[in-house]
């Protein structure tokens, strides 16, 4: 596993059915290291804070092989890295075999897995598209939020090491099946 873009945006405001909305999610490559701090990404707007940041949901990593997925159900989108508000697009990342509570070594930081990201009406926003939404919960492909462990650097094509494997925990597709079963979605 290899980070193929780094991503970072800033805090937009839109217009979506008639209310002026704040964002963070328009994120897109930049070709220098971004930092992993404790609770976020240096560089990087985060409008909501209680469902983005924060010790357990400091950086939000995607899988590569995911955008191939959406991109034949979504094929009239300007696709780059960062579409889905991930700050880290990482190669052969799949949420069938991450569990939580497992620390991997990126770059000069060591992350712990915490947990699937949940969509909202952002995700919607950024694809001008609100059935994206509906779309993402049907899937497995939910990226993951890490918890920072040691600050640090990460850059395109640093390896996504891992130290310790929680076998015994549920992996990250699981959880996100569950808590859409919770949700009734």
């Amino acid at each position: 596993m290899k980070v193929v873009s780094v991503n970072i945006g800033e805090l937009t405001t839109v217009q979506w059915r008639k209310k002026t909305i704040d964002t963070g999610i328009f994120k897109y490559p930049v070709n220098h290291p971004i930092f992993l701090d404790v609770e976020n990404v240096r560089g990087d707007s985060i409008e909501n804070r209680v469902h983005h940041g924060g010790v357990d949901q400091a950086v939000y990593a995607y899988g590569e092989q995911h955008y191939q997925f959406w991109k034949e159900r979504y094929p009239d989108q300007d696709w780059k890295y960062g579409m889905f508000g991930e700050n880290l697009t990482i190669s052969e990342f799949d949420e069938v075999d991450i569990h939580v509570g497992s620390i991997y070594q990126l770059g000069t930081t060591k992350i712990e897995v915490t947990k699937p990201r949940q969509p909202c009406m952002k995700l919607g926003i950024r694809f001008n598209d609100q059935k994206i939404v509906k779309d993402f919960w049907n899937s497995t492909k939910s990226g993951v939020y890490f918890k920072i462990l040691e600050t640090g650097s990460v850059e395109v094509g640093d390896e996504l090491i891992l130290l310790e494997n929680q076998i015994d925990n549920l992996t990250i597709a699981k959880v996100y099946t569950a808590k859409r079963l919770e949700k009734g979605k």
